[in-house]
């Protein structure tokens, strides 16, 4: 019996080497190492993906999400709504600006901002609502959109985590007033190195984020405000668009596999598993579970060589970085709980059958020995 990594990017990298080494060849030679063609065609492609009008790229997530909070006007004294569970960045993009973050809990059966809350959490000067497509799953954008359009509040999606999910027929990216993209490594569509972007259906909005990445500039030389270095390097435009060509047979793999694992696990005792109401709205960048005694179960699974990992251990606001929002334990009980026993199993698109039959089959064995 061998091991299971929970990611191998190996495989995938080696799928399109042979693509991409003339292409680099060309690229070195043209100079052509930040924006460039290879970007412009990349972003091109990727916004025709999302269904939306605009793809900015940028050199990572976290300034996606900087980027489209600016672009929106948003700065000192405004408050933007967003969950506690999330990756850091969710807040990192708010609290750059010099917004406050304002937390309201999770949906128990999404993981998601919960729609039901957000309203009580306005006031006025909440400027935005940020909601995350966590684990791949996209969140319930239908009903944030009206609670925002009535009260006249900008929607920005965090959507790192899930390239090509759709909400009611349409893929994320396109929905909100804009959306923010991670392409890390280890994304489902993920670069070879940092690299985002901002999609939107603005023109206004796009042309403030392709000014601030820019330094600002209007015209060479011509700073128009303060702005920032955060373009996008050719190498990246290159690889995520060979890579974009192969996101759809991915996508159907990682579904393939979240079916498996749904379908083997049901009936463990003590095992609490992800759920959906419509396959199309999970791309499966993660597959999460809940579990009683997270750390006797990793450590079981290790010795079975099942790799696994915890996606999100402490909230957002209970980061050191947040202690001056003076949220306190009890505030959030469905992220609590889910913080507490949330655990990653082995996802990536070119898991074998063997290697998921060996995930299962450790998971029923620790859980039943209990």
């Amino acid at each position: 019996m061998g091991s299971v990594p929970f990611l191998d990017l190996k495989q995938q990298n080696s799928l399109i080497w042979d693509q991409v080494q003339e292409e680099f060849g060309t690229l070195v030679r043209d100079a052509q190492f930040v924006l460039g063609p290879a970007v412009k065609s990349f972003e091109d492609a990727f916004a025709a993906f999302c269904g939306a009008k605009h793809c900015i790229g940028l050199n990572n997530g976290t300034t996606a999400l900087h980027m489209a909070m600016l672009a929106h006007g948003i700065g000192p004294g405004d408050e933007v709504i967003t969950t506690p569970h999330s990756w850091i960045s969710t807040t990192w993009g708010i609290a750059y600006t010099g917004a406050k973050p304002v937390f309201v809990d999770i949906e128990r059966h999404s993981y998601n901002l919960d729609p039901e809350l957000v309203e009580g959490a306005i006031t006025s000067r909440t400027k935005a609502v940020l909601p995350v497509h966590l684990y791949g799953h996209a969140a319930d954008l239908s009903t944030l959109r009206k609670i925002c359009q009535r009260r006249g509040l900008v929607l920005i999606e965090d959507a790192a985590q899930a390239h090509g999910a759709k909400h009611v027929g349409k893929v994320v990216g396109s929905i909100g007033d804009a959306a923010c993209f991670s392409f890390y490594p280890g994304k489902n569509l993920g670069a070879f190195g940092e690299s985002g972007c901002v999609t939107t259906n603005s023109d206004n909005v796009a042309s403030k984020i392709r000014c601030l990445r820019d330094h600002a500039q209007n015209g060479r030389h011509n700073h128009v405000e303060i702005g920032y270095n955060t373009r996008m390097e050719g190498i990246h435009g290159l690889v995520l668009e060979r890579k974009l060509a192969y996101l759809a047979k991915w996508t159907q793999q990682r579904r393939q596999h979240a079916e498996f694992y749904l379908n083997e696990m049901h009936n463990i005792p003590g095992l609490e598993l992800p759920t959906t109401k419509d396959p199309e709205s999970h791309v499966w960048h993660l597959f999460v579970v809940l579990v009683p005694d997270r750390d006797r179960f990793r450590a079981a699974l290790d010795s079975a060589g099942v790799a696994t990992g915890i996606h999100y251990p402490t909230p957002i606001p209970y980061q050191p970085a947040f202690a001056h929002l003076d949220y306190k334990r009890g505030d959030f009980p469905v992220t609590e709980d889910v913080m507490n026993r949330c655990v990653s199993l082995p996802m990536f698109p070119e898991l074998t059958v063997e290697q998921k039959q060996q995930v299962v089959a450790a998971v029923r064995a620790v859980l039943s020995a209990w």
